[in-house]
């Protein structure tokens, strides 16, 4: 017998014909759903993933996939929603969800031939061959690399020749990537002229406070034509803040502070957080570590770190910035002539 748990699909669901020991309708705690059906029998559940309070949430599913299990589970997901990108779905299967889709003949079929990893790991692939071209800085992704993946199209955003685009990830909380995109905004700005050098958030509001016209904050669903709209900028840098979508980014910055409280909640959020950041740009940022602390560092979390920056006074221009621009590749390095400065004290 099986279990459907359903929300904004419900009406979509009344017509499967399969045998129902238990029907639900609403939406739900995570954590309720587990107490409802931990010691409840069943063959298998369909699962609307709008019937789960914060379904857009990863954490969401990492919450559901150690209460519950994930083999007896089929994931109904939202059409045409951010949680049919590659990239959401390649983590869903690093938790385990294999068997997920948008429509009820997808439905049908996983009740008949449930997924294995075999099936769903073209696009943990598809991510990893996008990533790659990305960082090669080749602007022309192999539009076969964009087509549906399970009956959704993929974001198509593309790289613009001349473009740069970089995305900023806070790893630990409040990490400080508004605040540094702030100050490599305005290093830059001297290079390229501020109109050129534009600064985006999405879905959040913080960029408001720097009273910046160049710092613009958007929701999620806004950035391909606000990329469209700022095409002609030399450098772009994203806030991406909870954005799923970051395949628009020629590259990614992920941001940890380093000290023992952020750290320590980091890990027990998510205990495997570090082998997700290997070949990744890691930087400490508000960072009070010295050599051979990042170095027992990198050795603790099996990382390189890319930079070690400093606590800095953002309205104060900072050598610092600029010697990690130049790291980033972002401006050159011909005045670069104070290396032996107090900041000669922090790893590069």
């Amino acid at each position: 017998m099986n279990v459907i748990v359903a929300n904004k699909k419900q009406s979509e669901l009344a017509n499967l014909d399969i045998d129902i020991i238990k029907n639900l309708n609403g939406e739900y705690d995570v954590n309720t759903l587990i107490d409802m059906f931990k010691s409840f029998f069943y063959n298998k559940m369909i699962l609307d993933v709008t019937a789960i309070k914060n379904y857009n949430d990863l954490e969401t599913y990492e919450i559901l996939s150690k209460g519950l299990g994930t083999d007896k589970i089929i994931f109904l997901l939202p059409e045409g929603s951010k949680l049919c990108t590659p990239n959401f779905l390649s983590h869903l299967i690093d938790l385990g969800i294999y068997n997920f889709t948008t429509n009820l003949n997808g439905v049908k079929y996983l009740l008949k031939k449930p997924n294995t990893l075999k099936d769903v790991e073209h696009i943990q692939k598809m991510v990893n061959n996008v990533d790659s071209t990305i960082e090669n800085q080749n602007s022309n992704i192999n539009s076969k690399e964009k087509e549906e993946v399970n009956n959704t199209i993929v974001s198509t955003a593309k790289i613009k020749d001349g473009l740069t685009i970089v995305g900023f990830r806070n790893v630990t909380e409040s990490a400080g990537a508004t605040t540094l995109i702030y100050m490599l905004k305005k290093e830059l700005g001297r290079t390229y002229g501020n109109d050129n050098v534009i600064g985006i958030e999405i879905n959040k509001n913080d960029f408001v406070y720097f009273n910046d016209k160049h710092l613009i904050s958007i929701r999620e669903n806004e950035i391909k034509n606000t990329l469209d709209k700022y095409a002609d900028a030399n450098v772009i840098l994203i806030d991406l803040n909870n954005s799923v979508d970051d395949s628009f980014c020629g590259d990614i910055i992920y941001i940890i502070e380093p000290t023992t409280i952020k750290l320590n909640k980091l890990i027990q959020r998510n205990k495997v957080i570090f082998s997700k950041l290997l070949n990744k740009k890691v930087i400490l940022n508000k960072s009070s570590l010295l050599n051979n602390d990042v170095s027992d560092f990198e050795k603790e979390a099996g990382i390189r770190v890319f930079y070690n920056m400093p606590s800095l006074d953002e309205r104060k221009r900072n050598e610092v910035i600029n010697d990690f621009l130049i790291r980033l590749g972002l401006i050159n390095n011909n005045n670069n002539n104070n290396s032996g400065g107090i900041f000669g004290l922090f790893r590069r």
